[in-house]
């Protein structure tokens, strides 16, 4: 059996090229948000030759369909037929992102307690494995018990990554399935993480831990990093994000920067030593964009007779984002989270933009684009690929500033 991750491979691979004159490189990780940004990610990972990671959290794909309607099983076999339809044969790599208790919803919504918020998520690493992810982001940094302005002690969460990284392990020897590779940490304040006296403490607990119980070579190839980008910000910091590295560097680690969407200075990233970088919301909101485009097409032909009945494209995302709650979180201080409507129109957008992802595969909104894509193909308009391309061009930004294109031919 291949003792070492793929992941780790490809990681010492692109540190050989980087001493031998090739241009640093980070990874491009991609939130499966939609089954558009899945086919358009692996479009844009075939036309630019280079490998992909497909980072999911468990609100996205879980053993309960998530928000996109895919298990851990569907989701690799989803991932596997778009490879096919692609005729792609480089690395694709299934992940969880943020897998740890209480960072599924229905668990924070329905107040799990602790022993059930850990067996839940150590369900969903054992459905993964079985699955055949290849990476698990392991993020026990949020405790819904402690009181309002309370960070999580640093002990706590090094003491539960040992506890879930060791379950893994143990799950996975005793399947008999291949090494895998793991990623800790968080960007968020709230993890403890930002500090880094707090930074390196948790390093040193973690490595005792682990080699405590066994699980040396299950150490971690990324560890998050808050490199000056969130929800709001979009400027990466190279200097925070250079002792950043530095410091993982003397554990064998790389550094995986989260919200980097719309980031203004990607390529900065490889320059850097990041190892690599989480994108999501950015390609909900092209997809978002894209649709509004093709149905102000569609009025217009509509307007000309060409279109027998409107699609409603993005009323009816707007009704079921209101419906679905999932707003609310994102609301600002002076927001009103109990009146939609009050909310200024550009807040209005912005909010049905980000939050689209979470009701794509509502029936509703599957018979809407349907609609609009029917009555736009009807009068020789490639609806869906015009969507794909507007999500593939986020895509290729980052496969540009990243310093990945062609990578597949050196592996």
């Amino acid at each position: 059996m291949n003792e070492i991750p793929r992941l780790r491979k490809l990681l010492d691979r692109i540190q050989e090229l980087k001493q031998q004159g090739h241009k640093p490189m980070s990874l491009l990780a991609v939130c499966p948000n939609s089954p558009a940004v899945i086919k358009a990610a692996f479009r844009a990972a075939k036309r630019n030759n280079a490998p992909i990671l497909f980072a999911a959290t468990l609100n996205q794909v879980d053993g309960d369909g998530g928000y996109t309607g895919m298990t851990q099983y569907d989701f690799v076999r989803v991932m596997r037929a778009e490879a096919r339809r692609n005729n792609y044969t480089g690395i694709y790599l299934a992940c969880i992102d943020h897998g740890g208790p209480w960072l599924k919803d229905i668990q924070t919504l329905e107040m799990w307690p602790y022993e059930k918020a850990m067996a839940g998520v150590k369900r969903s690493y054992e459905d993964a494995l079985m699955a055949g992810y290849e990476l698990i982001h392991v993020d026990p940094t949020v405790d819904r018990f402690l009181p309002a302005g309370k960070t999580i002690d640093i002990e706590v969460v090094a003491a539960r990554t040992i506890e879930l990284i060791t379950h893994i392990e143990n799950f996975r020897k005793a399947k008999g399935l291949a090494p895998i590779a793991y990623e800790v940490g968080t960007e968020e304040v709230h993890g403890g993480l930002a500090d880094m006296t707090v930074f390196n403490k948790f390093l040193t607990l973690l490595k005792a831990g682990l080699k405590e119980n066994g699980c040396e070579s299950a150490w971690p190839c990324f560890v998050v990093g808050k490199v000056g980008t969130d929800l709001h910000t979009t400027f990466f910091d190279p200097a925070v994000a250079r002792q950043l590295t530095s410091t993982v560097a003397n554990y064998g680690s790389f550094i995986k920067g989260h919200y980097t969407d719309d980031v203004e200075n990607p390529e900065e990233y490889p320059l850097t030593g990041m190892g690599a970088a989480n994108v999501g919301p950015e390609f909900t909101v092209s997809e978002f964009n894209a649709l509004e485009e093709l149905e102000a097409v569609e009025t217009a032909l509509y307007k000309e007779g060409r279109v027998a009945m409107q699609s409603h494209m993005t009323e009816t995302l707007k009704r079921l984002v209101v419906a679905s709650g999932r707003w609310k979180k994102w609301v600002h201080g002076s927001e009103s989270p109990d009146d939609f409507g009050s909310i200024t129109p550009e807040r209005q957008r912005w909010l049905i933009q980000t939050g689209a992802r979470y009701i794509w595969q509502k029936p509703e909104a599957i018979a809407a684009r349907r609609m609009l894509y029917d009555n736009l193909n009807d009068n020789g308009i490639d609806a869906e690929g015009i969507v794909l391309s507007t999500i593939e061009r986020a895509i290729d930004k980052y496969y540009v500033a990243f310093n990945l294109v062609n990578l597949n031919a050196k592996l």
